[in-house]
Order: structure tokens, then C-alpha cells, then sequence
């Protein structure tokens, strides 16, 4: 039996921190080592990061990438050991994504990736090449001051396999394994058994069990070892890389990471059989017809043993069930590490968050309470790093440090109640009860004399005072003195974050935190520059459907009960007067339901569908419910506050990605902010089939059946008054 012992790691890397990246580097070799592995696998451009974007197109990026390559190959880190680490390299005028395999410090192979991701929020080809000659490896020459110190002038690059004295192995990096032409299938025809994958992959909400099945995949009709590595953390940008490497063998994952931690560097270990790979290969008779006229690939032979023969004291690892999180465990985590990144790599002392009592604030605090939790766990377990960044953030002394969440959070985090004439004293309880749960230092304050001073400056200038639309003022009046609210919290939460620890003798600043959702993001439902406009969302690519479901979750599994009453009160802007026969509901106001707008949200980004394909899909799923004319005003309705808003994306607050249709315009949804809102072209069409199917309706069924029993008036996600103003619909 020919046993392996393979290592795979998450790395908290930082773009373009060499430094950082480096040590991780190292440290995950080291502990590699001192687990017996023989094959070490790291992520995707581990060296500079994967979020460089353009510096990548600096020589300088390159350059300091050889640098590194060139300690490490200096010291022992790789003897004994083959490295692959990912970093940037130039070959004839052309840059490339690489894997450079190390081993005995020499440049075994360098494998430029083939396959680049460039949609969603990946643009790989903005600033590398793809390598497409499958038939070569050809000879790279090194840099000079790389090959004088290795000994060592020129390496193979290319596509190819190593072929060691006892196996062979290959590489494919991130895209590669979910491309249908993957390289690991010609590679694996050809008797490579053991395969890694540096990837960058980030988080999204429900979709670590799409990699995880496509790396059992990998090796399931194949055959084969599966090493897969991942970045872990915040490099410096919109998404959280999520980690959970993994190995896996013949379908069966044999270790799994974990998907979100505090932790800069995690190691995973397994012990393989490879003859099980050949005899599972040998099993299946279609591969060894397809293997036997499949054509050559090259390889680079290295005369060097990796595996051990089985003794009694050794034995290959057993396949584990896959670990997954439900989404609102997701939530709860993924971004509570990203805040911990940006908190402790921005040089802020903690956090400030505008919290009105509502369900989306109410969510951000309970996750921040969330990363105080994990923070004070961490030390727990005793994570030096951990221990040493919440010493410094939290400005403890004389070697004290935090043993309790809520004390903590009373150090790094503040939350405030802006209160108005039309704010209720529900809301107000609300935050003030949940900013004790969570351990907030808190601050209840009113800001009527700062609106009202700014309503008689308009009067002195123009002679007249805007009203309220209860009170008999227009939709411009009504817009105005709520987004006069909106925006002056967004100013004061701005000083307060500046200048409150300045106020209690404590060095630094507070980041202030977002709270506005996708779907209000994609509706427009926000004022332009009000507290939508902070330093980072940590909620702004989560649906209300599931910051619903997550705060149910949170009240129960976070100890936070008072998010259970928040989540049932009705969403409320609460920026008009309340009145016994009036009062403000967000749903309302927007002309949609918060359902319908995920529905809306998903056609439009993740299939891609215009107003009249939208149209078309939503006849079907609301057939019995709604006519095709109400569908139809349905689907007019979005689109036209939809284009009206689409300006509010290109400012969007710096947001987690977690959700498939976020409109966030930074890169993920790049599309026009100035369009023709009336859509005379695409609702002309709309108007056209929808008289057409009802005519076609009441040819053959005078009736539209009601096929779950309710309402045809309805459509089954909640009726609102369709075209009212928006609240905050301001510029």
C-alpha cells in the first residue's frame, strides 16, 4: 500500500501586505512539515492576495512575488516538501496566474492557470492571460537573481504533470474545477492520481455545497486524490473568502477546514492510499478504454520518492461528513469575520451603528454581538493573534484581555438612537433593550432642533415651510423633510464616530456601520448620503427574507431575545408623523412586497431577464393569482423605481457580498445609471402580450382559477399599494 500524507491550508491573506502573506506562508509550510506531509497546497495568488486587482498590473507586484518565492527558497521551508505556491508571473511579455511547485529548494514546475473566472465579481482578464498550449511545457527562464541564488536557471511552465518515482501529480487552480472541459480529466487518462487546486473562492449565501459536491465530483468518476487550498478572510475588499480546503479521495472528502474562523492560518491533514486510486480506476472498464487512447500530456520527471509504505501504526484517513452552516448560521459568521478583518486591519478602534430599532440595524448589531463572541472564544482556545488584536483594539492593560462578550463590545462599539418627533417609543425600547443584550455602549438622542433649524434657514431663504403629506403638504414637500432626517443621522453618526472616544480619552476613530438591505438597494428604497452611506454593510448583499429568518435564529442561538419581537414588528421608516389613522409601513411606501422584490431581484441578475422576459416568468409563477395585467403593472411598477434609482448603486456603501442578485455596482452588477424610466419599447410589448393572454384567457376559461384556494386579487406574496412615494427615494 502506497500511503501519502498531504496537507491542505486557509489562509488569511491581506492584498499586497508581502509581509503577512509571507509569514502565513511559511507557518502553514511548517506546520505541514510537522505533520509528517510531504505535499503542501496553499491558495490562489497566495503570495500578493487575490484581491490585488490593479496593482496587478504593476511590475512591482511581480517583482516582490519573486522576492518571496526567493526567501522561501532560500530557507528550508521547502525541503522534504512539495510547495505549491500561487503568485503572478510574467512569461513573454504576457502575465499569468501561477502555480510554482517547490520542492528541495528548486522551481520543480510552474503551471500558469488556463481556465479564468471573469464574471460576477471576478475580472481575471482585466489583468491576466489564459494559458492555452495544452501540447508543450516550454523552458522559463528565471530571474536572474532568483537563478543565482537557487542555482537553478530555467524551469518547466506550462500544462503538464510532475511525475514522481512513486506518482504523479498536476494541478489545477480555482475556475478549472468548474469548467466542463477540465484539465484533470485528460491529466487523470494519463495516470495522474493526485491533483491540487489553489483557489480564491468567496463567500455567498447557500453555495458551499455546489464546490463541495464538484470537488467530490472531481475524483468520483475519475478516480484520484483531490488537495484543495482556499483563502480565508477579508483581503482588503466587498468579499470574505470562506476557506473550508478540503481533501477528498475517490468521492469521499476525508477532511474538511473550516468556512469561517478568526484564525490567519489552518492546516488540514490526510493520509491517502493511493493504491486505492488505481484499483478504483482499474474498476471501471469505460476508463480504462478511454485511458488507453487518450492522448500523451506532458510531464516533468523527478527523480524523488513522496509516499511511505503502510505499517502497522499507519493507516489512510476515513471519509467525514461534510460540515455545512444554514444560511442564518451564515450570516451569523461569515460577515462577523469580515468585520473582524476591517476592524483590525483599518486601524479603527471599534465600530458605530445608527440603531433605529428595525429589523436591518437590529441584524448589524447582532452581528457585531456575534464577532465579540467569536473573538472572546478564539482566546479561549487560546489564538495568540486573536488575543493580541482585541488587546490592542479594546485598549486593554497590565495584561488584562476580554473573558466576556458583552464587555468587549462595550469597548469597541457604539450604537445610537436618533430619535425624531415621528419616532415611537417601541422603536426606541427596542434599541435601548438590545444594545444591552449585545453590550453597546448606547446613545439615545433627539435631532428635531438640528432638522428644525435647518427648516427655518429654508424658510428665511424662500418664505416657505414644507409640510408633511398627512398634513396637506405635496409628494415634494413629504420627500423632502424625510430625507432632511435621513441624511442629518448619517452627519451625526459621522461625528460621533470621530469624536466619541476622543470625548472618553481613547486614542483612534469608529467606523460607522451600514444597515440598508439588498432589496431596498435594488428598489431604491434609501436616501442618497443618509446612514446608507457609512464606511462598510456588512448586511447590504443579505435579502430582508433572510435577515428575517436570521433574526429569529439569533434571538434563540446569539442569546439576543429581543430580536424575536423585532422581527415581527412591520418594517417602518418611521420618517412621517404617526397618527391614529396613519401610520407609515415600508412595504407600502415601496409598492412591493419585500418577496416580490427577491423575485424581481433574481430574474433581473441571476437569469439575466428584461422587463418583458420578467414578465413572461412571472405570468407563469403567479398564474391564478394575478391577471396578466396585473403582472404586468406589477413588473412596470419595479422597473420604472428601479431605473429611476439605479444612480444609488454607483454609491453603495462597501458591502459583504452574500447574495447572487446584488445590484452593488462596484463590479458584481455593472450596468447604466441613467435610463429611460418609462421603458416606452419594453412595457409597449408588455401591454401588447398581456392583452393578448387575456384575450386568449377569456376565449377559453372566463374564470382564472385560484389554484392554492386564496384570493385572486392577490399575488400570493402580499398585495401593497402599487405607485405611492418613496420615502426615500432622495438624490
Amino acid at each position: 500500500m502506497r500511503l501519502l500524507k498531504v496537507a491542505t491550508c486557509n489562509l488569511n491573506q491581506w492584498a499586497m501586505d508581502f509581509d503577512t502573506n509571507l509569514r502565513n506562508i511559511k507557518e502553514s509550510i511548517t506546520r505541514a512539515k510537522d505533520l509528517g506531509a510531504v505535499i503542501r497546497v496553499g491558495p490562489e495568488l497566495e503570495i500578493t492576495g487575490y484581491g490585488c486587482e490593479d496593482h496587478f498590473l504593476e511590475q512591482d507586484t511581480v517583482a516582490h512575488s519573486w522576492e518571496c518565492l526567493k526567501e522561501l527558497l532560500s530557507g528550508d521551508w521547502t525541503d522534504g516538501i512539495l510547495s505549491s505556491v500561487g503568485m503572478p508571473i510574467i512569461y513573454e511579455s504576457v502575465r499569468y496566474n501561477c502555480q510554482v511547485f517547490c520542492l528541495n529548494r528548486k522551481i520543480v514546475m510552474i503551471r500558469p492557470k488556463m481556465c479564468l473566472a471573469n464574471d460576477g465579481n471576478y475580472r481575471e482578464f482585466r489583468w491576466f492571460s489564459s494559458w492555452t498550449r495544452r501540447d508543450e511545457l516550454v523552458d522559463f527562464q528565471l530571474p536572474i537573481d532568483i537563478a543565482e541564488s537557487i542555482l537553478q536557471e530555467s524551469a518547466p511552465f506550462g500544462y503538464g504533470y510532475i511525475q514522481f518515482l512513486d506518482v504523479a501529480v498536476a494541478a489545477e487552480t480555482c475556475e478549472e474545477l468548474f469548467t466542463s472541459d477540465a484539465p484533470r480529466i485528460a491529466l487523470a487518462l494519463n495516470g495522474v492520481e493526485v491533483f491540487t487546486n489553489a483557489s480564491g473562492s468567496h463567500h455567498q449565501l447557500r453555495k458551499l455545497n455546489l464546490r463541495m459536491d464538484a470537488i467530490k465530483s472531481a475524483t468520483l468518476f475519475c478516480g484520484g486524490v483531490y488537495i484543495y487550498s482556499n483563502h480565508q478572510g477579508c483581503d482588503g475588499g466587498r468579499l470574505y473568502y470562506d476557506g473550508c480546503s478540503c481533501i477528498a479521495i475517490n468521492g469521499d472528502v476525508v477532511a474538511q477546514g473550516s468556512q469561517f474562523s478568526l484564525k490567519d492560518v489552518e492546516v488540514l491533514t490526510a493520509q491517502v492510499d493511493l493504491d486505492a486510486v488505481s484499483s478504483y480506476r482499474g474498476s471501471i472498464s469505460s476508463f480504462r478504454e478511454q485511458a488507453s487512447r487518450e492522448s500523451k500530456v506532458p510531464s516533468v520527471k523527478v527523480t524523488y520518492k513522496l509516499c511511505t509504505r503502510m505499517k502497522l501504526e499507519t493507516f489512510p484517513t476515513i471519509p467525514l461528513k461534510v460540515k455545512y452552516h444554514c444560511p442564518q448560521e451564515e450570516i451569523a459568521l461569515g460577515p462577523s469575520c469580515w468585520l473582524w478583518d476591517y476592524l483590525r486591519r483599518s486601524g479603527a478602534s471599534g465600530f458605530l451603528l445608527p440603531l433605529s430599532g428595525g429589523a436591518d440595524s437590529s441584524s448589524v448589531a447582532a452581528i457585531v454581538g456575534s464577532m465579540c463572541q467569536l473573538v472572546v472564544e478564539d482566546i479561549k482556545k487560546g489564538e495568540e493573534q486573536v488575543k493580541a488584536d482585541a488587546v490592542r483594539i479594546g485598549k486593554y492593560n497590565n495584561g488584562e484581555f476580554p473573558t466576556d462578550s458583552k464587555e468587549f463590545a462595550s469597548r469597541i462599539f457604539y450604537t445610537v438612537y436618533m430619535g425624531t418627533e415621528n419616532s415611537s417609543d417601541a422603536t426606541r425600547l427596542r434599541a435601548k433593550t438590545l444594545a444591552n443584550e449585545v453590550g453597546s455602549y448606547h446613545l439615545d438622542i433627539a435631532i428635531d432642533s438640528i432638522i428644525s433649524a435647518l427648516l427655518s434657514l429654508f424658510q428665511t431663504l424662500t418664505g416657505k415651510r414644507p409640510r408633511y403629506k398627512i398634513d396637506g403638504g405635496s409628494n415634494a414637500e413629504n420627500l423632502g423633510l424625510q430625507n432632511i432626517q435621513a441624511r442629518i443621522r448619517m452627519v451625526v453618526a459621522f461625528m460621533l464616530a470621530s469624536l466619541m472616544p476622543w470625548v472618553q480619552n481613547k486614542s483612534g476613530f469608529f467606523l460607522v456601520l451600514g444597515s440598508s438591505n439588498v432589496d431596498e438597494a435594488l428598489r431604491g428604497y434609501l436616501t442618497k448620503y443618509d446612514c446608507s452611506a457609512a464606511d462598510i454593510n456588512p448586511i447590504g448583499s443579505v435579502s430582508k427574507q433572510d435577515l428575517r429568518a436570521f433574526l429569529r435564529w439569533a434571538a434563540i442561538n446569539l442569546g439576543f431575545k429581543s430580536l424575536k419581537e423585532i422581527e415581527e414588528a412591520p418594517p417602518t421608516a418611521e420618517l412621517e408623523p404617526i397618527r391614529p389613522n396613519y401610520n407609515q409601513l415600508d412595504e407600502v411606501d415601496m409598492g412591493m412586497t419585500y418577496e416580490e422584490l427577491s423575485a424581481y431581484g433574481r430574474l433581473r441578475k441571476i437569469f439575466r431577464c428584461g422587463p418583458l422576459s420578467m414578465f413572461q416568468n412571472l405570468c407563469h409563477k403567479w398564474c391564478g393569482r394575478l391577471t396578466p395585467s396585473e403582472v404586468a403593472e406589477k413588473v412596470k411598477h419595479f422597473f420604472k423605481y428601479y431605473s429611476i434609482n439605479r444612480h444609488k448603486m454607483t454609491v453603495l456603501t462597501p458591502s459583504y457580498h452574500a447574495e447572487s442578485y446584488s445590484p452593488e455596482d462596484n463590479r458584481f452588477d455593472l450596468r447604466q445609471f441613467l435610463y429611460n424610466s418609462s421603458w416606452p419599447f419594453q412595457f409597449r410589448k408588455i401591454d401588447e402580450l398581456a392583452t393578448d393572454l387575456e384575450n386568449k384567457e377569456q376565449a377559453f376559461s372566463p374564470l382564472i382559477p385560484d389554484l392554492e384556494g386564496g384570493s385572486t386579487n392577490g399575488s400570493g406574496l402580499g398585495v401593497v399599494a402599487a405607485g405611492s412615494a418613496n420615502p426615500r427615494a432622495g438624490v
